[in-house]
């Protein structure tokens, strides 16, 4: 279980649960020409989860010192799982997903995507190693990280079948990845300023350089608090432009994903102790998994417009 806790199991259940909706929810339903049959889909979640585990544990191997300040009950190297099997685990994931990348990539024809999943391994690395505790480039990284897993299933199953003649088909479907995508960026993007808000007394004492500790918390709050309405108005405008005519969709949408938004929002902007931040943090990650189960609804949306 220590293990499980260690890779952060309930990231990689809702990277699983994204991909595998983006596949058999919105490509497969509507008979688009897709790249990947079930064993190189696997092997694509595999790859995507190998090092996005391997990016966790050395995350937390960097934490030590954070964590046994913000939340000491919680921390997993050199309690339950020593440095040296965690380095071991984190080189032993990172081996298989590069490995595995590189056959998928020259099974679907195109050897220069095994560099995506080079980059991602390195850019975690760096992330865990030294951008974390810089003022905002640790937290766009992380978050450009994150829509990568969604992105990546598009690169995968799309681009290498598309041809002049589906081409328009291919590109309508990347773009709805795309969207989700950037859903992914934004409210992970306010979930890390969240946490940054959070977890500063810790990072302070370990030398960082986070945008809290920089401005302060008070202004800190201000940013996440404006940086938080920023998927609000995105998730809005998809309503109106590609949902106007969905009153089911609609109302998915303003209970499940608009309403916890403008809540988390309202609970920022008055925010003044760590349970507050925890319940706002935890408040966002339901927003994804409901904006990621969303995509069950497209087979309705786009069968009736």
């Amino acid at each position: 279980m220590h293990i499980l806790n260690l890779i952060r199991w309930k990231n990689l259940a809702l990277i699983i649960i994204a991909q595998v909706l983006v596949k058999y929810a919105l490509l497969e339903p509507f008979n688009v020409l897709t790249t990947l049959n079930t064993l190189g889909f696997s092997l694509l979640v595999i790859t995507t989860l190998c090092i996005a585990a391997a990016g966790n544990i050395i995350n937390d191997i960097y934490d030590v010192e954070t964590d046994s300040i913000n939340k000491p009950n919680k921390v997993i190297i050199g309690k339950h799982v020593s440095e040296n099997t965690a380095y071991n685990l984190f080189f032993a994931l990172n081996i298989i997903g590069v490995i595995l990348g590189f056959y998928l990539s020259h099974s679907v024809g195109k050897s220069s995507f095994f560099a995506i999943f080079v980059i991602i391994s390195i850019a975690l690395y760096v992330y865990a190693s030294y951008l974390k505790g810089t003022v905002l480039f640790g937290n766009i990284l992380i978050s450009f990280l994150t829509a990568m897993s969604i992105i990546i299933v598009g690169i995968f199953d799309l681009l290498p079948s598309m041809i002049p003649q589906n081409r328009e088909t291919q590109l309508t479907f990347l773009d709805i990845i795309f969207d989700y995508a950037i859903f992914a960026f934004l409210i992970n993007l306010v979930r890390e300023l969240v946490k940054d808000i959070q977890d500063v007394d810790g990072d302070y004492k370990a030398g960082m350089n986070t945008l809290p500790i920089v401005i302060g918390r008070e202004r800190a709050n201000k940013i996440a608090f404006v940086v938080s309405m920023i998927p609000i108005g995105a998730v809005i405008y998809f309503i109106v432009t590609y949902l106007y005519k969905q009153p089911i969709a609609i109302g998915y949408f303003l209970l499940f994903i608009i309403a916890p938004l403008i809540y988390s929002s309202i609970k920022i902007f008055g925010a003044s102790n760590n349970f507050h931040y925890k319940h706002i943090s935890l408040v966002y990650k339901l927003v994804m998994l409901f904006g990621i189960l969303s995509l069950l609804l497209y087979p309705f949306i786009i069968k009736t417009t």
